[in-house]
């Protein structure tokens, strides 16, 4: 019986707290200023800037892994291992932000320059391989 009694008080509480952050009236919501967008500094001269055509994807149920690095055959299967350079671990609401932020980004691009074929076999030349033999 207790336990019921203080999950009823902690939900009444929720609700409570609830109805008091959010003002459900349309004069009280008049009343609440707009926010205003908050511009975060960033200092960045001391980030490293390296390439890598090469990126994986491992994880935890809480982290996101992932590897970045130079694969020096793009075409085929490499002969030699891919050197992971930067490793990054982000949690999933990082992850899913910078997400949001890439395909933005990507779309972005695509609008001025058309679709980016992802698929290596589909944008090499048949011919041209050869010629630069």
């Amino acid at each position: 019986m207790a336990d019921e009694n203080s999950n009823d008080s902690v939900e009444a509480e929720s609700a409570t707290a609830t109805a008091t952050a959010e003002p459900t009236s349309p004069a009280a919501k008049a009343q609440t200023p707009p926010q205003q967008p908050v511009q975060v500094q960033v200092e960045d001269k001391d980030a490293l800037a390296t390439y890598a055509n090469f990126c994986r994807v491992t994880g935890s149920p809480e982290e996101l892994i992932i590897d970045f690095g130079l694969n020096p055959q793009p075409i085929g299967v490499p002969k030699e291992a891919i050197q992971v350079k930067q490793r990054i671990i982000v949690n999933f609401f990082t992850a899913k932000r910078l997400l949001a932020a890439l395909q933005m980004s990507v779309a972005r691009h695509e609008s001025v320059f058309g679709v980016l074929e992802t698929d290596i076999n589909k944008r090499v030349r048949p011919g041209l391989q050869q010629q630069q033999k």
